[in-house]
C-alpha cells in the first residue's frame, strides 16, 4: 500500500535567519565595498553554495580579466552595467559561467558611476568538477515569467508553478526574482531535499507558516526537512517588496579552495595553479 503520509508536501519554514555586517572595504580601493552574504568556511552548511558576495561600487570602474577553475559563478547585475568575456550585462541581467577545467574570465563595470553587483560561487559535482568551459548569458527581459494576483516570479534558473527556465546545470538550482505587492503572497515548490535562502533587496516579505519577517541587510536560510519528497515555501509581500531565492540540490562533498581554485583536494589546487601559471587557460565559449 502506499504510503499517504510520504506522498505530502513539506511545508518549509527560516530556520535561521542572519543579520549581515555593514559594508566593509573591498579589494579594488576605496570605491569598493562587499557584504559577505556567504563565506566559503560555512560550506558545510550552505552546500552546493560556496559564496555570495553583494559589490557596490562608486566611482571608477574595475575588474578585469582573471582565472577560476572547479566550480560555476553566477553573476547578477543588480545596479548599473558590466562588460564581460564577449558582451555587456545590463541591469538584472545575470551571467552564468561554468570554469570547470580553468578559465581566464574577464569581468568588470563598463563606466565610471554606482553599481551593485551579486557574485555566487556554486560547485560542481566532483564527476563533473572539470568540464569544459563555457558560459550562458540570461537578459532579464527573455527570463521566463509566472504571474499570480499581485506577484511576478522570474526565473534565472529551475522553475515555480507550471513555469520553467531552459537554463543548463551541473548542480540543480533555483534562482528567481520574486515581485510583490502589499498583502501580496505565492507559493514555491522546491524538491524537499534542496538547501536555500532568501536575499531581500528592497522592501520587507514574510515567509513560511510563521510569517517571519525578512528585510534587507538579512539572509533568511530556509529549515532542512528530514523527509524526502517535495516541499513548498511560502513568501509574502509585507510592503512592496523584491527579493531573490537560490536554491538547490547539496552536493555532501567536501571541498579545498584557494583563492579563485576550487578542487576536491589540495593536490587538485597545485594542478590547476600549475595549468594556470603555463598559460593554458583562455576565455570561456557561450554554452
Amino acid at each position: 500500500m502506499t504510503n499517504l503520509k510520504q506522498q505530502q508536501t513539506v511545508e518549509r519554514r527560516l530556520g535561521r535567519i542572519i543579520d549581515l555586517p555593514a559594508p566593509m572595504p573591498g579589494q579594488f580601493g576605496p570605491a569598493h565595498t562587499v557584504v559577505p552574504v556567504i563565506s566559503p568556511e560555512d560550506y558545510a552548511s550552505s552546500d552546493p553554495f560556496i559564496l555570495l558576495m553583494d559589490d557596490r561600487i562608486n566611482g571608477k570602474p574595475i575588474g578585469g580579466p582573471h582565472p577560476h577553475a572547479g566550480f560555476e559563478t553566477v553573476t547578477l547585475v543588480e545596479k548599473g552595467g558590466m562588460a564581460h568575456d564577449s558582451g555587456r550585462l545590463g541591469e538584472r541581467d545575470a551571467q552564468w559561467m561554468t570554469a570547470g577545467s580553468g578559465v581566464i574570465h574577464g569581468e568588470g563595470l563598463d563606466s565610471a558611476g554606482e553599481g551593485r553587483i551579486l557574485q555566487l560561487w556554486l560547485t560542481l559535482p566532483r564527476a563533473q568538477r572539470w568540464v569544459p568551459a563555457s558560459y550562458q548569458d540570461l537578459p532579464y527581459a527573455a527570463l521566463p515569467v509566472r504571474r499570480e494576483p499581485g506577484v511576478e516570479v522570474r526565473l534565472y534558473s529551475g522553475s515555480s508553478g507550471a513555469v520553467r527556465s531552459e537554463t543548463k546545470n551541473y548542480v540543480p538550482v533555483t534562482l528567481a526574482e520574486f515581485l510583490l505587492e502589499p498583502g501580496a503572497s505565492i507559493e514555491q515548490d522546491l524538491p524537499a531535499s534542496y538547501n536555500g535562502f532568501f536575499y531581500v533587496l528592497e522592501g520587507e516579505v514574510a515567509v513560511g507558516p510563521e510569517g517571519r519577517a525578512l528585510r534587507p541587510g538579512q539572509v533568511g536560510w530556509l529549515d532542512r526537512p528530514k523527509s524526502g519528497g517535495d516541499s513548498s515555501i511560502r513568501i509574502t509581500g509585507t510592503t512592496r517588496a523584491r527579493a531573490l531565492l537560490y536554491a538547490g540540490q547539496p552536493q555532501g562533498d567536501p571541498l579545498v579552495s584557494h583563492g579563485p581554485f576550487i578542487g576536491d583536494t589540495r593536490e587538485d589546487i597545485l594542478r590547476v595553479m600549475g595549468e594556470y601559471r603555463s598559460g593554458r587557460y583562455s576565455a570561456p565559449p557561450p554554452r
